[in-house]
């Protein structure tokens, strides 16, 4: 799909007569990978959500990215802006029948996942962000800081501190932006690279639980 268009292709994880009322947990997958990616992790999580698991927009090698790598020449905040945009108009058609929407993003989608809850801080309950990073975009009228500001998102990081692919710069912007705008839970993993472990997953259901399902109780 282009980026303009309104109806991304996704995958969900149940049937329409047995959505309603159940948490929703979307799925970003990271650069150059496709909506097919990240759907093997619900095996993994708390069975209780219903997974959607969405594609991005642009073509990106044999995948898709939600937007240029920031050292290609065509990155701009307005891209990541405009991503974000059309993910929440998709979005805002098909939750109301849940009862909270929690995102996954792995790594250029912990980046969205991040984004979105700076635009529609009141609509996401908590975000789950593994081997990624949170943009930079001091000055966005879209990316609202001042929203999680006063109203601190749940957040949960796992990464490997020598993970290869993220950068320094990325890193040490995420780590000074979640004091002030999280309620984070930052846990490293050694040796899994950029990659997801069995162990992190088992933390991850347990930041679901807490924040999202327990709370809901």
């Amino acid at each position: 799909m282009d980026q303009t268009s309104a109806t991304p292709v996704a995958l969900i994880s149940r049937s329409e007569t047995e959505r309603a009322g159940t948490p929703l947990l979307v799925l970003l997958h990271g650069y150059g990978s496709n909506e097919q990616d990240l759907m093997g992790l619900m095996r993994m999580l708390p069975e209780e959500f219903t997974y959607l698991s969405v594609r991005a927009p642009l073509q990106a090698g044999p995948g898709y990215s939600w937007f240029p790598l920031s050292q290609d020449i065509d990155f701009s905040i307005e891209s990541v802006e405009t991503s974000v945009l059309a993910l929440w108009e998709f979005l805002s058609q098909v939750i109301g029948e849940f009862s909270s929407v929690t995102l996954l993003g792995f790594s250029q989608g912990m980046a969205m996942a991040t984004s979105l809850a700076r635009y529609r801080r009141e609509a996401i309950t908590a975000v789950v962000g593994l081997s990624g990073f949170t943009v930079e975009a001091p000055d966005s009228a879209v990316l609202d800081d001042a929203a999680l500001e006063a109203n601190p998102l749940p957040l949960f990081w796992g990464r490997d501190l020598a993970d290869p692919v993220i950068t320094r710069d990325k890193i040490e912007y995420t780590m000074g932006w979640v004091p002030g705008h999280t309620e984070l839970t930052h846990e490293t993993y050694p040796q899994i690279g950029h990659s997801v472990s069995a162990e992190e997953l088992e933390d991850v259901s347990a930041f679901l639980r807490r924040y999202v399902l327990d709370s809901a109780t």
